[in-house]
């Protein structure tokens, strides 16, 4: 059996007319850039997170970046961000004329409250939590810390749109925040797009101009800008896309309860935390990332048996990149990613493929 860690074209294939009579109406109005596709989806996506404003960007990186260079930053401000995140998190953060402040993660893999607040000096501005993995952060103590100094939040939330936190909506939280497109996200496009999220009009009207040459949305020339724009085929695909959102979130969830249930008794393994019922976290299952004993080994042998998988960020924490000139330790987060790996919860899976995981995981393991 193949089972590829994600399948595109499967993905394609299960709405194949749809996509295609999507793109044709596009195409036949010749409505390809900050038309009435991109303005729908922008209120869906808003009225969906209950936000005031939703802004359509080329990707999340952007998204977090506009964001940032929205509240001006100097050079020698620092923003605290987790080391298990992608590059991109502290990138923004970089480009954006501050420095990434890395600090090590807590018992959920997201970052550490206790650490953050450890983290904290005179050059500390912000905070930019990473919403992984379809989970939200514990943002009571995130925002109480943040309110305490004085300093800002901006949430990466690329991985985690329709997730929350005592039924608040990831991306809600800070000022102002990030989502992406990326096709394999939960909500995923056919390219790279993202979006701006934010409920403050004064961080919208800046964050507009940056991400269109200066203008404004009376368009006129208000300051220098650049140009970050969600095209209109992708938000008519994401349009589309949002209606079966929920359905989409119930598969994964579904499918994380199963491999909860069915590894749980594996000595080896280090499950994520499980979906909370009732709970505070809601969580959305953007990845399935478990920590295994014998990664390695077990990563190879699933590849054996037709199975792909993957090590996150490839296997590094944001301050193991050398050329970035870090020179930190942060043993919790690094002896996370000597075990590390993410198995297949695609929403297209079947029960006999998503059995077949779990079989072969117990092969490897010798669990009857």
């Amino acid at each position: 059996m193949k089972i590829p860690f994600f399948n595109y074209p499967k993905l394609y294939l299960e709405s194949k007319n749809d996509y295609l009579q999507i793109l044709d109406s596009v195409c036949q109005n010749g409505a390809f850039i900050m038309q009435r596709e991109l303005d729908n989806f922008e209120k869906e996506l808003s009225t969906y997170l209950n936000a005031n404003f939703a802004m359509g960007v080329g990707n999340a990186t952007d998204g977090l970046e506009i964001a940032l260079m929205s509240l001006n930053l100097k050079p020698g401000d620092e923003v605290i961000c987790s080391a298990h995140t992608m590059v991109a998190t502290a990138s923004a953060i970089k480009m954006a004329g501050a420095t990434p402040k890395i600090v090590d993660i807590g018992f959920d893999n997201l970052i550490d409250p206790d650490a953050i607040a450890e983290a904290i000096n005179t050059k500390t501005v912000g905070i930019m939590p990473t919403q992984l993995n379809g989970r939200t952060c514990d943002m009571d103590k995130i925002m109480d810390i943040a309110e305490k100094n004085k300093i800002f939040v901006v949430e990466d939330a690329a991985q985690s749109l329709g997730s929350k936190f005592k039924e608040k909506n990831a991306g809600t939280f800070g000022i102002a925040s990030a989502i992406s497109f990326y096709p394999a996200k939960v909500l995923g496009c056919f390219g790279d797009g993202g979006a701006l999220i934010t409920n403050s009009e004064d961080i919208f009207h800046i964050a507009y101009q940056l991400h269109d040459h200066g203008r404004d949305t009376d368009g006129e020339i208000k300051s220098w800008g650049r140009n970050s724009r969600l095209d209109n085929i992708q938000a008519a695909v994401l349009s589309y896309n949002l209606k079966k959102y929920q359905n989409v979130i119930e598969k994964r969830r579904n499918i994380a309860e199963i491999y909860n249930r069915e590894l749980k008794e594996i000595e080896e393994l280090k499950l994520p935390v499980p979906p909370s019922k009732g709970g505070f976290h809601f969580d959305v299952f953007q990845n399935y990332e478990l920590e295994a004993k014998n990664r390695d080994e077990l990563q190879k042998y699933l590849k054996e048996k037709g199975i792909g998988t993957l090590v996150q960020w490839s296997g590094k924490a944001v301050h193991q990149w050398e050329k970035l000139g870090f020179d930190i330790v942060l043993p919790k987060v690094e002896e996370f990613f000597k075990n590390c790996l993410m198995i297949p919860i695609a929403p297209y899976l079947v029960e006999e493929e998503i059995y077949y995981i779990i079989n072969s995981i117990k092969e490897f393991y010798k669990v009857v």
